[in-house]
């Protein structure tokens, strides 16, 4: 389905199909077709309505978000500690840090910055260029119909430097997607004499980015490492996790954006 859309030309419709097949959508869709029926059908009518509730009052909590990103993506686990040791003595390796997202303009700074996701990922990149002594990457441009401005890239160099105090060692600024991101960042490191790439990102999207790594690396003498963030907590459901929340709702959409985003090949 991606590369359809490439064929196209119309890859700026990205963005509009993910609003049009995510939460809340479909099953806003859905109690409204209930509602629709139901002077003529009314016990089917019921039926919709409620399964349309139900979906969205259970789309905004943790519980399920966490349960749909174990049970469909699968992620990762984080590295242990030994993976951290055996990366210090990895050598012609690259630490890869893949864009979430960027804020044109951010009122607070005068400047753009990164989304949240994106920070949240660079954070970790650094910290494991740290406690690894590996130079770090961004892969990250101006994604499918965004506001033009300054890269995801360009800005997580700004922000490395200036707050971390530790400047990016590459960046690539003109991927849009995650397979772009693969794709360029693989050449981008092949011509440097690199043979192993540690992929940095939240652990609900590297099933997705790693496919398009393992695709990209294909015929070519590189290795791959699965570096995720943000992993659920393990442990026992908590009361509170079963009540709507806006974190809960924004980890069943960023999961069925994977999982449709994986099926689509996009």
């Amino acid at each position: 389905m991606n590369e359809i859309f490439l064929t196209l030309g119309i890859e700026s419709w990205k963005p509009l199909l993910s609003t049009l097949l995510l939460p809340p959508v479909p099953l806003l869709l859905l109690t409204l077709v209930g509602a629709r029926l139901m002077f003529r059908r009314r016990l089917l009518a019921w039926l919709l309505v409620l399964l349309g509730v139900l979906g969205i009052y259970f789309s905004c909590t943790t519980a399920l978000g966490t349960a749909l990103q174990t049970g469909l993506l699968r992620p990762p686990p984080a590295l242990s500690e030994v993976q951290v040791a055996k990366l210090r003595r990895a050598p012609k390796t690259a630490i890869v840090v893949l864009g979430g997202g960027r804020r044109p303009v951010a009122a607070e700074y005068g400047t753009s910055t990164l989304h949240a996701r994106g920070l949240e990922r660079l954070r970790y990149g650094i910290w494991l260029s740290r406690e690894t002594s590996l130079p770090l990457a961004f892969s990250g441009g101006v994604g499918h119909g965004s506001e033009p401005g300054p890269t995801e890239a360009d800005i997580a160099a700004r922000i490395a430097e200036r707050e971390f105090g530790r400047p990016l060692r590459w960046t690539e600024s003109e991927s849009r997607d995650t397979r772009e991101n693969a794709f360029k960042t693989v050449a981008l490191l092949q011509a440097q004499g690199i043979e192993q790439i540690v992929v940095v990102s939240h652990g609900y999207h590297l099933p997705r980015a790693m496919h398009h790594f393992s695709t990209a690396v294909q015929g070519k003498p590189i290795r791959l490492v699965a570096a995720p963030t943000g992993l659920p907590a393990a442990g026992r459901l908590r009361a509170s996790d079963w009540v709507p929340t806006a974190q809960g709702f924004e980890e069943n959409r960023v999961t069925w954006h994977e999982w449709l985003g994986r099926r689509l090949g996009a």
